[in-house]
């Protein structure tokens, strides 16, 4: 294994866990926590200049791709990773800023479809825009599209979602 600038991080880790340390897994590991770092400075930018919360931008985000632009508080919680009561929550606060409108389902009456406000996609249009502007301009200083490529694919097989 090459030396790289986690060497220092990697040695306190053999140290002090030597039965379970294995280079190359703690590399792994430990560059994605870094790219995670990295890439949360463009979240954090996008959503602090657009007054949203990671969760907040979530949730609009996945109405605005949505065909309907309107889902369940289930259907949302399935493509998030949220509790329910940190969902309710969330659709509160977006609702008091009437980015998201609640209705009851005709039938069943205790089901309340969140929809998406015209004020709503207003705001999270430029919001996606910046950030996958931001992102993209990020990954590609230091990856060409071959590179991407493999990557997806490599982090789909970790995923346990590679194409058969």
């Amino acid at each position: 294994m090459s030396a790289t600038k986690l060497d220092p991080i990697l040695e306190r880790y053999r140290q002090n866990w030597p039965e379970v340390f294995e280079p190359r897994i703690m590399s792994l590991l430990l560059a994605m926590q870094h790219v995670h770092v990295a890439e949360s400075v463009n979240y954090d930018w996008v959503m602090a200049r657009h007054r949203l919360s990671l969760a907040e931008f979530d949730v609009l985000a996945t109405l605005r791709r949505a065909d309907t632009r309107e889902l369940t508080p289930s259907e949302l919680q399935q493509s998030m990773v949220i509790t329910s009561g940190g969902l309710s929550k969330v659709i509160q606060q977006l609702e008091a800023r009437e980015l998201v409108t609640r209705s009851t389902a005709e039938n069943d009456r205790r089901v309340k479809p969140v929809s998406l406000t015209a004020k709503g996609v207003r705001l999270i249009e430029p919001a996606m825009v910046e950030l996958l502007e931001a992102s993209s301009t990020a990954i590609r200083a230091h990856l060409s599209n071959k590179e991407i490529d493999q990557l997806v694919e490599l982090l789909e097989k970790l995923a346990g979602r590679a194409k058969a």
